[in-house]
């Protein structure tokens, strides 16, 4: 075992002692599948990001999907530039805390879902993962109707027909990964591009007003009705809880050095490289918050303009932006808003899987996955879309994307106490610093969570018509209901980690002798073929060196 150790780290790259499942599988979830590798050289020098660049795009579509389109036209529609602010506040916070998902991965070799399998027992870790699946079809409503609007948009077909087409598109996309999960990650990455470049030509044509738009950046504002639930919509559709699993999964599919140098460098690049992706999700939100703003405050609007101002949802935005700026400017929010929503589906697809593997180690077939998936977002977005129409959808966008906001926590919390345990993270465990920033950001997501739902939930109740008795049977239901959820909250802070994740470097002369000692059973090498792989059968074809 040394002398294996010793002559290279093709085969034992790191080690792993767990406590309770000391000999952690890592058989592929296709039997016989030779996937293409993405090797990262043991050389130093700016050269080795390229071969970093992939992952954060694939999870900065998140940021951009049909959800944050959604929330951002009703933010400049209805508070012209007054909620900028936010965006910035949620990219600066995403930034910190994607980093820490893909450092989990990196330096552990599991992802999140495989952590919390690990350390919580059956009955908490079988409702993270209902948790977690709840919010990955809360974030696939706004894509099925994003799609469908895109679709009424480009080529006239009703809303619910479009509903049904969005089932079959995302499997034609994903059999774009059997040429491999490279040329899949240009895919996307192309594809926030186009989405960009649609919107910044829409900001051409707006012209909004700059010095205001700065003002609404960088002074916190809340004025008027409504600004409150809004704020935590564009928070919630800006950091998602599946996008904490799927990063920490995604970068599995590196095979980097396992040297300290090389953990601390691939920590470092995938940070640049998640900070380049979301500056570019950023710019997309302040573009579309932005022409809206000034579209729906300009001086020339006619009267139906100014109605579908008042409650503007993605359909409406579309003859909005053809009246006022143009048929050309409408197109253009059509293909962003295709892409966005067609690019989101895969990566939610891909989460999904390793959401549902994670925490059950289940193994289905991409297909019937995203299947089952699909249909627990198709079903209530085609009931909606029949019944109450683009306006009625609209609406569905929104509720969806508060629901991640409160679903935020049960997939951050977990993720912060496992960043910041020496146990589980080693001499890679966040610094105090670091720490204490997140926990703050943290506390704060959760606080004006708590704070939205319980003042809206007083509010419903002082404005019902129920009878006495039936408000007070509402209300302690309601309530009841809170504190569970603040319980829930309180077991994640407080509980103490317990399973130990004892991470060497090879390279270390001191460590080769502890690797003889935990024997071969406990090693394994990056990259995971079951991530390498996306669940997804490859083309036969050389390594890939980069």
């Amino acid at each position: 075992m040394a002398a294996a150790a010793a002559s290279g780290t093709a085969q034992t790259q790191f080690i792993v002692g767990n406590g309770r499942n000391p000999s952690f599988s890592n058989t592929p979830l296709i039997e016989n599948l030779e996937p293409d590798q993405i090797v990262v050289p043991d050389k130093k020098g700016w050269r080795n990001l390229f071969a970093y660049m992939g992952p954060g795009f694939l999870v900065s579509i998140a940021y951009i999907d049909p959800g944050n389109f959604e929330t951002d036209l009703q933010s400049g529609a209805q508070y012209k530039y007054g909620l900028l602010w936010i965006i910035l506040v949620a990219s600066c916070a995403a930034l910190i805390i994607q980093s820490l998902a893909a450092n989990l991965g990196v330096v552990t070799g599991k992802h999140l879902a495989e952590h919390c399998r690990a350390e919580y027992p059956r009955v908490p870790n079988f409702i993270l993962w209902i948790l977690a699946e709840i919010a990955i079809v809360a974030c696939d409503i706004p894509e099925v109707i994003g799609t469908a609007f895109a679709l009424n948009m480009l080529f006239k077909l009703p809303v619910w027909c479009g509903v049904l087409l969005t089932g079959l598109s995302t499997l034609i996309l994903l059999a774009l990964q059997q040429y491999g999960v490279r040329k899949l990650e240009f895919f996307i990455a192309f594809l926030v591009f186009t989405i960009a470049a649609c919107f910044f030509v829409e900001l051409g044509y707006a012209k909004p007003n700059a010095s205001e738009v700065l003002n609404g950046l960088f002074v916190p504002q809340l004025k008027g009705n409504g600004a409150t639930g809004l704020a935590i919509s564009l928070l919630g559709a800006m950091v998602m809880p599946h996008n904490l699993f799927l990063h920490s999964a995604l970068v599995l599919s590196r095979k980097i050095p396992r040297s300290v140098n090389g953990i601390k460098d691939a920590c470092r690049f995938y940070m640049i490289e998640s900070g380049f992706a979301l500056m570019i999700a950023f710019l997309i939100n302040i573009s579309v918050i932005s022409v809206t703003g000034a579209v729906c405050n300009s001086s020339n609007l006619n009267l139906d303009d100014q109605k579908n101002c008042q409650n503007l949802d993605l359909n409406k935005a579309s003859f909005l932006l053809k009246n006022v700026l143009g048929s050309w400017s409408s197109k253009f929010f059509a293909i962003a808003l295709l892409a966005s929503g067609q690019s989101s589906t895969i990566t939610g697809t891909y989460a999904g899987q390793y959401v549902m593997q994670g925490f059950l180690d289940l193994r289905l077939k991409p297909w019937i996955r995203n299947f089952l998936t699909r249909c627990l977002a198709i079903i209530p977005s085609l009931i909606v879309a029949i019944i109450g129409g683009s306006a009625g959808a609209g609406k569905l966008i929104i509720i969806a994307s508060m629901i991640l906001s409160f679903e935020l926590p049960f997939a951050l919390i977990p993720l912060l106490k496992f960043t910041s345990s020496k146990t589980k993270m080693g001499a890679y465990a966040n610094s105090t610093l670091i720490t204490a920033t997140t926990w703050v950001i943290g506390s704060l997501i959760m606080g004006v969570n708590i704070y939205y739902l319980a003042t809206s939930f007083i509010k419903l109740l002082l404005r019902s018509h129920l009878e006495v008795v039936g408000t007070v049977l509402c209300g302690i239901l309601g309530f009841s209901g809170m504190l569970i959820y603040l319980a829930a909250i309180a077991y994640l802070v407080l509980r103490q980690n317990k399973e130990a994740t004892h991470l060497l470097s090879l390279t270390e002369p001191g460590n080769l002798r502890m690797a003889n000692e935990l024997g071969d059973e406990s090693v394994y090498s990056l990259p995971r073929e079951d991530i390498v792989g996306m669940q997804l059968p490859q083309r036969r074809g050389a390594v890939d060196v980069l």
